[in-house]
């Protein structure tokens, strides 16, 4: 039975459990269960704190598990991304009080607070950078003001907290991250392409329509051009053989640019249907 790890709490935990859902998995009801079997899938979900999820996987304990790209970094562990799932993005970054820095290099002999020592200490030495890092568990944007550190890096989404701090961003960003699937290096647990599968049906579903209409004969090539699909569209012949019905998948964020251009072009009735799961 396949061992997955699965964040059990946190801005991880409704997303990954949201698109196991998706992908035909079960998932707990209540947040206070610690482990569920779905034996119809041959699967076992273990709900642990994202900054363990790692650990696990990369020792063995579980085969596979999701969590983010910055804490499997940050673990420094026996495992690595098999899969990116498209959501939790963030940027990790540096950051210092206002016009105090400018560059990386600028940080040498600095102290530097984060949650994320690992991740950080391996970029400083990456860049010939030799600075103090001093591990914090959170709000790290106090630890200036306090007498703690020079600067900090962590994790920043809007900007909004820093600058209430009296700090801004500098240099370039250390990493870009986002929810992945992680496996142990080198194993491939059984089971494993069946929820890579699934996952990656469930992307594609959520970033697809599939577009239908009908269209004269003699503009199905231009019709086409405007609606390639994934490979190629479907054509099936109309009662009335000047016309044909055409349906393709078109990307969900051009939906409404492709119905227009297609209605200017001549199609008519043209539809769009939600894609709930797919196999490509």
């Amino acid at each position: 039975m396949l061992r997955v790890a699965v964040p059990n709490k946190g801005s991880l935990s409704e997303s990954a459990a949201a698109m196991l859902s998706e992908a035909g998995y079960r998932q707990r009801r209540d947040t206070r269960e610690l482990v569920l079997v779905d034996a119809e899938n041959d699967i076992e979900f273990f709900y642990l704190r994202p900054r363990d999820i790692a650990v696990y996987v990369g020792s063995g304990t579980l085969d596979l598990g999701i969590t983010g790209r910055d804490l499997l970094l940050d673990a420094q562990v026996n495992a690595g991304e098999l899969l990116q799932l498209g959501f939790a993005a963030s940027t990790f970054r540096f950051a210092g009080p206002i016009g105090d820095f400018s560059t990386l290099k600028e940080l040498e002999g600095k102290r530097i607070a984060t949650s994320y020592d690992g991740l950080l200490r391996q970029y400083l030495a990456d860049h010939g950078v030799n600075s103090t890092v001093v591990r914090l568990d959170g709000a790290v944007e106090s630890s200036v003001r306090l007498g703690v550190a020079d600067a900090i890096a962590d994790v920043v989404e809007t900007g909004n907290t820093l600058r209430a701090a009296g700090m801004e961003i500098f240099a370039d960003p250390i990493l870009r991250s986002e929810a992945v699937l992680i496996g142990r290096t080198g194993q491939t647990p059984p089971g494993l392409d069946v929820l890579i599968r699934r996952l990656q049906g469930v992307l594609v579903a959520r970033q697809y329509v599939l577009m239908d209409y009908d269209i004269r004969k003699d503009l199905v090539d231009a019709a086409s051009a405007l609606t390639p699909g994934l490979e190629s569209p479907t054509v099936s012949p109309l009662r009335d053989s000047d016309w044909v019905a055409v349906r393709s998948m078109v990307p969900k964020k051009d939906t409404n640019r492709v119905m227009d251009e297609l209605y200017d072009l001549g199609a008519r009735a043209i539809l769009v249907s939600s894609i709930h799961a797919c196999r490509i």
